[in-house]
């Protein structure tokens, strides 16, 4: 099982560089996708990222609440997404519209950059996938193959690689969800 973003925080303050690289690729995508969905092009991108991971460093003593930290993660990277566009006057890449209320988008306000069920998605996405993480690596690879692919893996083919009868593979799956929804609900999911 891989560790929870506590401990790898608490080894991280203990300078443990192995830690800081697991977190490093446990977040990367949702740091880059957040910075590309608030229209900043793939250099600022990739700067804002290594941003969002200076930001960590400074404040990894103030962290309080780990379980919230992929929260803290995409509200920096939001944050960080507002200066780059302020710094480089491309504040017409943004919105103009708020989707919600149909007025001008809050360009002073770094919140504004993303609507609302859009972190929320982002978020329930990184929950899942740290989740999956905590599975084993059977139960991992079974709702892969059938749920992160496209298309899916036939059932067919699940079975040879599994080694099982295809009429195990949906029992198999029933039992995996159910660890799966265990652990989500554990994290606050």
């Amino acid at each position: 099982m891989p560790p929870s973003d506590r401990t790898l925080l608490e080894r991280c303050r203990a300078g443990d560089r192995g830690a800081w690289q697991s977190l490093v690729e446990r977040y990367q995508r949702l740091l880059y996708g957040t910075a590309r969905r608030c229209g900043l092009a793939e250099e600022d991108a990739a700067d804002l990222f290594q941003t969002v991971w200076l930001r960590l460093l400074e404040n990894l003593d103030t962290i309080q609440d780990e379980q919230h930290l992929t929260g803290w993660l995409i509200l920096t990277a939001r944050r960080e997404a507002w200066r780059v566009v302020r710094r480089r006057g491309r504040e017409t890449s943004l919105p103009t519209a708020n989707p919600e209320t149909g007025g001008e988008a809050d360009l002073e306000d770094p919140l504004a950059l993303l609507p609302e069920a859009e972190l929320v998605r982002l978020e329930e996405q990184q929950l899942v996938r740290a989740g999956l993480a905590e599975l084993g690596e059977r139960c991992r690879n079974l709702l892969g193959w059938l749920y992160q692919t496209d298309p899916p893996v036939p059932y067919a083919e699940i079975a040879r690689r599994l080694d099982v009868s295809i009429g195990a593979i949906g029992p198999t799956r029933a039992r995996c969800l159910q660890q799966l929804r265990r652990i989500l609900e554990r994290r606050g999911f």
